[in-house]
């Protein structure tokens, strides 16, 4: 599993769905349910989670 107190910063969906060991569609998946928190970022719109909301959903499992 990875570590989540690499850096500061938003993680990527994808480094998302590694730390949880899910695939990516589902962390996609989860954001539009409203299950884990995604902000939106630059002009396309691009996916990023804060480190404290998926160190919380990991938390709650």
């Amino acid at each position: 599993m990875a570590r989540l107190s690499q850096s500061n910063g938003m993680l990527t969906a994808r480094q998302v769905a590694r730390i949880l060991n899910v695939h990516i569609n589902t962390v996609r998946r989860w954001d539009g349910k409203g299950v884990l928190k995604a902000y939106r970022v630059g002009p396309r719109g691009d996916r990023r989670f804060s480190r404290e909301d998926v160190a919380l959903f990991l938390a709650e499992k």
